[in-house]
């Protein structure tokens, strides 16, 4: 039965009356600090910074850097948690009553004190440019971190596009178009009778732009996507212009030149400061099933320019994402077929994450509910809390959409007449964890399902009740029959949900939720033209001191925990205790557990844990990790029950081959996903294969092969001396901000026999210890310990100093001792080792591969030429499926992630953008 509408009735459930709502936690007054781990640098510092006491460091840190209005040291600076939510929460609260939302002031007062309690609780967030702007007296009060542009064929347009987008990342957000309206490379001007010059060429003056502006003036580097239809001429040098690109910088750094994240010589690469999507329809895919030709295209004369294999054209897409990570894909059909307001204008682009998809010219802005707030202790959900908090943050989203300020006339238009909104969550994969549910599971996507469709059901007939109170979106009138023909399909959705996966109460509720959003919006309209998206929550995530971003599964089982004052320390996630308990484990089994945890960084062999319960502590890399599919099928069990799409990178492993790249890509079509955008591990690290690089590597190998003694049985324990004029290597290193040098001394056969560890600025004590160690490491090599047997107990050691390296081929080391030995072992063991003990280099695997394509190829060739040898060899197993078990226990989470450009840690995917988690800056734009 839906509820009554006469009145949005904003009730009061986690306040009372006349008790402040910041009177029911404990504050306390912290230092807020963030170093640079490389230089030790201060990046940012405040003292006495106020919140509440069960708020993490980081957390502080990070709202303390990020959204504190005011310098430092002036009066102006906010000083606690409670200045900043009170100058927001006010601001809206205001606007929200001078414009008829309430019915009075004691309902604007409840609504007031529920949104601070919600947003000082952590459980649930706004977009950044709410927290940098609205309130604030001398900024732009715009809210939206999302918009989507237009371009049309004429150069006014294409530099009106430079400008607005300049416009739009100043404010603190991010913005994508669609490029297909541009003339292809192949027509002709109609002034001149030349050549256009093609969007990909144009591409280049807005990618240099993006690489100049800082978000909001902040440290946040500017968020766009670009985006090409299928059967546009230019498709192909848009597929290929990024990996393309990428190459040359790989050449170059190859040269000598200074090629990182913010590398002097980094500017002469083009079309790296934006995410790249093709935009396919069903026609396409059905082509691509049916291995049919396709035609590309001309956009103004409608000539065909060339027909190509569709199964071609689609293998390139998946050839330059495996390469380099880009383009992704965007399904056109699936998109257009949930568009609420189709008679406004067809959906042609979408946001930089691909999360936010509406008309031209239009704006989201983005919150996002912390689901594991809403978890009660015996694994039930609560979710009347989660519905109440649902009503309360849309309709301050809502509110903001008429309050907020827009970069450009059209966007200011759009954004009012049809009021798109993007609620989300975060931490839904610390969520199914502290349930005991595998995230790559039947019942894991049912739950997600579940709570996804409580979200946009309840966020829509919020929006009808706000239609009752202030009217209808102005743009509803005309797509009255498209909006409601797309609520009827979200509800119908509810009902492929298995009902045997679900707590039955959650089900229920999410069924009874959809009717009532349907019934009320036939019965009123609605006041929003979408509602929900998934989107990365990269800064807010960590605002809200979540383990997981988005919609994504854990990234690892352990994190680093920021210290009050400065410094950090390796703990075990806080969700995995809860889990344990859950699942039965005792007390004791549970200490157990999280202490091999913290230890090894991964639950495989762990005491106590049965196997099968393995698949619940499965995260996004690593020894135990998710199956890429697993995200593809989370995605599509979510996708049904958003007004939006996901953004969401699906990690594969760095043995994935392009056949698993397009398999993807179709899977994912086949389950309604809107888009996709893959990530190979180690795609943006590796050169390409090159066989001058390949050959050399070999020839390397080879000679060092010729210097191994021949294995040796040894039947007593006998000292092997080292020679006494003999070769070392000294490798100078900086771990955090230690430095020091490690001098390797060998035997006369190139294999290792002592160490000497030298640490800077080490006192007698330490300096002693180290000695110690190095002595007893000698003599244990000399007395015939295997170097593989030291490098296996001593690797993945967790204790200060820990972090980023200097050492490009470790980029970061849980312990002085972790890098000492994975260097030896990048030194000293072979390939195979390597690969067994989980430390080899991409380069190994590279070098592997390429040798085992070689020996096939060969084999053919004698095939060929000797009848001799027969043609019916047994097929061998490709070397990616071979190494597949060995790529599994490879290091690589972090080797692709750039540092960060503010603070200088390491940063971590979330969705389609990368996070720091130490100050929060985010390449994306939530």
């Amino acid at each position: 039965m839906a509820q009554s509408v006469s009145a949005l009735s904003v009730s009061r459930y986690f306040t009372e009356t006349g008790v402040d709502p910041y009177d029911q936690f404990t504050w306390v007054k912290r230092e807020s600090k963030i170093v640079n781990p490389g230089t030790g640098a201060v990046v940012f510092e405040q003292q006495d910074a106020e919140f509440p006491d069960f708020w993490s460091q980081n957390a502080i840190n990070i709202v303390a850097q990020k959204y504190f209005y005011g310098t430092p040291g002036t009066p102006q600076r906010e000083k606690g948690l409670r200045d900043l939510i009170d100058r927001v929460v006010d601001t809206v609260t205001k606007h929200g009553y001078d414009n008829g939302y309430f019915a009075d002031e004691a309902e604007a007062d409840t609504f007031n004190a529920e949104l601070k309690y919600i947003l000082a609780t952590q459980r649930a967030a706004f977009n950044s440019p709410v927290w940098f702007n609205i309130g604030t007296p001398d900024r732009s009060q715009q809210a939206s971190a999302c918009f989507i542009l237009k371009v049309e064929d004429t150069l006014p347009s294409i530099l009106n596009w430079y400008r607005e987008e300049g416009m739009i990342f100043k404010g603190g957000s991010g913005a994508g178009l669609n490029l297909s309206a541009l003339r292809s490379s192949a027509e002709s001007l109609s002034s001149s009778g030349g050549k256009a010059s093609g969007p990909v060429s144009f591409m280049r003056g807005a990618d240099s732009s993006a690489g100049t502006i800082q978000s909001g003036g902040k440290t946040r580097r500017a968020a766009k996507m670009v985006i090409l239809n299928i059967d546009h001429p230019d498709i192909e040098e848009f597929i290929w212009c990024k990996a393309r690109e990428e190459r040359k910088a790989h050449a170059l750094a190859d040269a000598g030149f200074d090629m990182g994240l913010n590398g002097k010589d980094m500017v002469s690469i083009q079309y790296q400061n934006a995410n790249n999507s093709v935009r396919v329809t069903d026609d396409f895919m059905h082509a691509v099933e049916n291995d049919a030709d396709w035609d590309l295209v001309g956009v103004k004369d409608k000539k065909t320019y060339k027909t190509i294999k569709a199964r071609a054209l689609f293998r390139e897409v998946a050839e330059a994402a495996w390469e380099s990570a880009d383009p992704g894909m965007q399904f056109d059909t699936i998109i257009n077929d949930w568009h609420t307001t189709p008679n406004a204008g067809r959906i042609n682009g979408s946001n930089p994450c691909s999360e936010y998809m509406h008309l031209d010219n239009s704006a989201c802005n983005l919150a996002s509910l912390n689901l594991l707030k809403y978890l009660n202790t015996d694994g039930s959900f609560d979710t009347e809390a989660y519905m109440h908090s649902i009503e309360v943050i849309f309709l301050a989203q809502e509110i903001l959409v008429g309050y907020s300020a827009y970069p450009t006339e059209g966007i200011d238009k759009n954004a009012r007449a049809y009021r798109e909104l993007g609620m989300g969550y975060a931490n839904l994969g610390a969520t199914l964890m502290a349930k005991g549910l595998p995230y790559d599971s039947d019942e894991g996507r049912a739950f997600a399902g579940a709570l996804t469709a409580i979200m946009t059901g309840q966020a829509y007939a919020t929006s009808a009740r706000i239609a009752k109170r202030v009217g209808v979106f102005s743009g509803y009138t005309k797509d009255k029959v498209g909006m409601n023909r797309v609520l009827s399909k979200h509800r119908d959705a509810v009902r492929d949900i298995d009902a045997t996966l679900v707590p039955e109460d959650l089900l229920s509720a999410a069924a009874s939720v959809w009717d009532d959003a349907v019934e009320l919006g036939q019965k009123y309209g609605v006041r929003n033209s979408q509602a929900t998206v998934l989107a990365p929550t990269g800064t807010i995530g960590f605002m809200m001191d979540c383990d997981t971003t988005g919609v994504e599964p854990d990234f690892s089982l352990t994190k680093f925990k920021t210290l009050v004052g400065g410094g950090s320390m390796i703990i075990v996630n806080q969700t995995i205790p809860r889990a344990l308990k859950t699942m039965g484990y005792s007390k004791l089994e549970a200490e157990e557990i999280v202490a091999f945890i913290h230890e090894h960084g991964t639950v495989v062999d762990a005491p106590h844990l049965k196997k099968d319960d393995y698949e619940v502590f499965a995260c996004a890399v690593g020894e135990n990790s998710i199956h890429y599919m697993g995200h593809v099928k989370m995605m599509g069990a979510v996708q049904p029950f958003l007004s939006g799409a996901i953004s969401k990178t699906v990690n594969m492993p760095v043995t994935a081959t392009v056949e698993d790249v397009e398999q993807l890509h179709l899977d994912s079509w086949k389950l309604g996903i809107k888009a996709v955008a893959i990530y190979r591990d180690g795609s943006k690290v590796g050169q390409p294969l090159s066989d001058k690089k390949d050959k050399d590597k070999k020839d390397r190998d080879n000679k060092a092969a010729l210097l191994l003694p021949e294995p040796q049985v040894i039947r007593s324990v006998i000292r092997r001396e080292l020679p006494r004029i003999r070769n070392s290597k000294t490798v100078s290193f900086k771990v955090s901000d230690l430095k020091g040098f490690v001098t390797i001394g060998e035997f006369e056969d190139g294999t290792p026999g002592e160490i000497f560890i030298t640490v800077a600025k080490m006192g007698s004590t330490l300096a002693g210890l180290m000695d110690a160690f190095g002595r007893s490491i000698s003599y244990g090599l000399q007395y015939g310990v295997p170097l593989k047997a030291y490098v296996k107990g001593m690797s993945n050691t967790n204790f200060a100093p820990y972090g980023v390296t200097d050492d490009p081929d470790i980029k970061t080391a849980t312990s002085l001792i972790d890098y000492i030995f994975r260097r030896m072992a990048l030194e000293y063991l072979s390939i195979d080792d390597r690969l067994e003990l989980g430390l080899a280099s991409l380069d190994d695997l590279e070098a592997e591969l390429v040798s085992q394509q070689a020996s096939l190829l060969d084999t053919a060739d004698e095939v060929k030429v000797n009848p001799s040898v027969p043609a019916s060899l047994p097929k061998a197993e490709p070397i990616e499926t071979v190494l597949r078990t060995a790529a599994a226990n490879l290091k690589v989470a972090d080797s692709d992630a750039p540092l960060c450009s503010n603070c200088g840690n390491l940063t971590q995917r979330a969705g389609s953008c990368y996070v720091c988690t130490s100050c929060g800056s985010t390449t994306g734009c939530s």
